[in-house]
């Protein structure tokens, strides 16, 4: 046993019979499947746009937060403390964002008589201002960063890092490396911090351009009980928000007495403030085991998870049993194995990582051995806040899910978890999982050189392209028209047992048209005589089967034909096609276009639905390709929409404040003689 209780749940804990999450998705979910394990109720608030959501239908009771946004729900702690109370909880557990590191909000749920499943009040308080928390630490004797007034920031600092006060996952992150630039980048990170965390204040502070994010999880008792409870690496990011997630550090492992370093700082640091619960503190490092304090987290972090796969510790049942009043035997158990977590994202990495909304059609991730749950042998674990026909929208962070492998071996983990995300099923929308795929294989990654820069370093275009080859997506996009002629002839009223296109003599092929966001318009045309499939362009090519969502085909090689089994599903005009191959999507055209629904060359689509905030450029001006002409706040981030060419702004057709649907033209750039649009070449 790592704690102990007494009956009255120890040192004059409060029991928890019910508990509230004060957050929604794929955290809410993690939550109550530790209460349901420890027999505790549950309670979820949910937002309108949340009303059909798994954390709300899981949950023994729910209360609705009325409105859409953040700040109309789930920012309102009012609203969250009334629910508690509403329904008979008796503990509140704040998950990670939104409010689970503000002060104020963990005052007023104590002052209602609820128990607060976090840190003292004080320590949020000291570790909630970055700035504060920085000349503690250094007090401490943590190393730390020097902090930078933004007013004093000279050209001598450059490059400098702005960043949000109040919070993290990137939220009001920028970096600069231009004078010029410094205004500007300061007043974008204060708009995107007060929209994530009702906080515009922030800070700079030197920017390392390569460094290793490392991260120790501690875990604290009121009894004076300090546990490091391993560390993790989280260098892959984006955007300065975590993509990737190790425990252990392949940097830690590698330089003798790093660990004990680390740990000894992380304890140093709860230390001063009288910690208690779960928190992490967040060191940057160099190559040479050399590292500084970042921020602490004063909650749990998204990618706990590895930490629980490497030590057998349900870190949310620790944080319960700590607010009881428990305490924690003398050390934590040691780590053994290694786990790697990936942050499944609706965003498209080879589009300026642009965020995605919509219907999650279907999601399966074979393998599976657990979900929310502790792995205790080599395995797949799925923490995830959506199940199929779930909607993501633009008011919350689009990530699906966290996908997490355990295994005795950092390289037989990284080969599970790519194996089953490259099989996945994510019909709907456009994801990040070819990148993670190819992040999991490359050698750098294997080798453990992943510092922060590693996108750029090994080029996002080479990195967030499709894993299914040329040639593998064009047979699947035959596979996919003759699932679709099968189909066709199911619902057929005469004839539809035959196969569609059937001549009992030879005729002209019939065809279908389908587009690819990465290879453009594909024209499958094929004929079906006596019995004998033919395609065009295909030769050799044998059809064993074809049914509606399942197609098998017999593909002629040097030594043979090789049978290949393609899953199809459809949804409208959407088909998605799954196969060892690799995953394929793509969409079913009409064999005419209407001429009223062309775009004119030179428009600016909506990438997203989302708010725009501000306009960079008035009709008549003249502009150069890549030049802002305006802004989209959608999932708490701010998104830049530019000029596709050189010339001259000739309409828009958005005004401040307004809210715009995924591909509504936004503005007109009417292109310089001579060039071309980024969308022509």
């Amino acid at each position: 046993m790592t704690t102990s209780r007494s009956d009255s749940l120890g040192g004059g804990g409060r029991l928890i019979n019910t508990v509230l999450v004060a957050n929604r998705g794929e955290i809410a979910r993690r939550v109550f499947a530790t209460c349901r394990r420890m027999g505790l109720g549950t309670v979820a608030v949910y937002s309108d746009a949340d009303a059909a959501a798994p954390h709300v239908t899981e949950a023994d009771a729910a209360v609705l937060l009325p409105g859409n946004t953040p700040a109309e729900t789930y920012l309102r702690g009012e609203l969250i403390i009334e629910a508690a109370l509403a329904a008979g909880a008796d503990a509140v557990h704040p998950g990670y964002g939104f409010l689970s590191e503000n002060a104020d909000f963990a005052k007023a749920v104590l002052a209602a008589g609820l128990v607060w499943i976090g840190p003292p009040v004080e320590a949020i308080e000291q570790m909630g201002s970055k700035v504060a928390s920085k000349k503690m630490m250094d007090a401490a004797g943590v190393p730390v960063l020097a902090e930078l007034d933004p007013a004093e920031v000279t050209e001598a600092h450059l490059p400098v890092l702005i960043k949000a006060s109040a919070g993290g996952g990137g939220r009001g992150m920028r970096v600069v490396r231009s004078p010029g630039d410094l205004a500007a980048q300061i007043e974008a990170a204060r708009r995107e911090a007060a929209s994530a965390f009702g906080d515009p204040t922030v800070f700079c502070e030197r920017y390392l351009e390569t460094g290793r994010h490392i991260e120790v999880q501690v875990m604290a008792d009121a009894h004076g009980t300090i546990w490091a409870v391993g560390e993790r690496e989280c260098s892959i990011q984006r955007r300065h928000q975590k993509v990737i997630e190790e425990a252990p550090s392949p940097l830690v492992e590698r330089v003798d007495g790093m660990r004990e370093r680390l740990f000894e700082a992380a304890r140093l640091a709860a230390g001063a403030i009288g910690y208690t619960g779960a928190g992490t503190v967040e060191f940057l490092a160099d190559e040479r085991g050399d590292f500084f304090f970042l921020e602490m987290n004063t909650r749990l972090q998204v990618e706990h998870p590895v930490t629980e796969c490497t030590t057998g510790l349900d870190l949310v049942r620790l944080q319960l049993e700590v607010a009881s009043g428990a305490t924690l035997a003398a050390e934590p158990p040691a780590m053994y194995g290694h786990s790697i977590e990936v942050r499944l994202y609706a965003e498209d990495p080879a589009h300026d990582w642009q965020p995605q909304s919509g219907t999650v059609h279907h999601i399966d991730i074979p393998s599976v051995a657990e979900e929310f749950g502790l792995l205790d042998r080599p395995g797949v674990r799925l923490d995830s806040g959506v199940v199929d026909g779930s909607v993501v929208g633009v008011h919350y962070d689009p990530m699906l899910a966290k996908v997490i492998s355990y295994a005795e071996t950092r390289s037989e983990a990284a080969r599970l978890l790519a194996n089953a995300l490259h099989r996945a099923k994510i019909h709907g929308l456009v994801t990040n999982r070819d990148l993670l795929v190819r992040v999991l294989r490359h050698p750098a990654f294997l080798a453990g050189d992943t510092d922060t820069a590693f996108f750029g370093t090994h080029g996002l275009d080479t990195l967030s392209a499709p894993l299914v080859s040329e040639s593998d997506e064009a047979l699947s996009i035959v596979a996919a028209a003759l699932a679709d002629a099968a189909a066709n002839r199911r619902t057929a009223r005469v004839g539809g047992g035959l196969p569609s296109g059937w001549r009992n003599l030879p005729s002209q092929s019939t065809h279908k048209l389908f587009e690819s966001r990465t290879s453009g318009t594909h024209d499958i045309g094929y004929r079906y005589t006596r019995g004998v499939v033919s395609v065009d362009g295909f030769d050799g090519l044998e059809l064993v089967e074809a049914t509606p969502d399942r197609v098998v085909l017999a593909v002629p090689g040097e030594r043979g034909a090789v049978r290949r089994h393609f899953a199809v599903g459809r949804y409208g005009d959407q088909v998605c096609v799954d196969s060892p191959l690799g995953p394929v999507s793509v969409r079913r055209l009409p064999r005419f276009s209407d001429p009223a629904d062309q775009v004119a060359t030179g428009s600016l689509l909506a990438p997203m639905p989302g708010s725009v905030i501000r306009l960079g450029a008035e009709v008549g001006s003249r502009v150069e390709q890549g030049q802002p002409i305006l802004w989209l706040e959608a999932m708490k981030m701010e998104h830049t929409i530019a000029a596709p060419a050189a010339g001259v702004l000739s309409a828009v057709n958005v005004t401040v404040g307004q809210q715009v649907e995924v591909g509504a033209v936004l503005a007109v750039v009417d292109p310089a003689e001579g060039t071309e649009t980024q969308e022509s070449k």
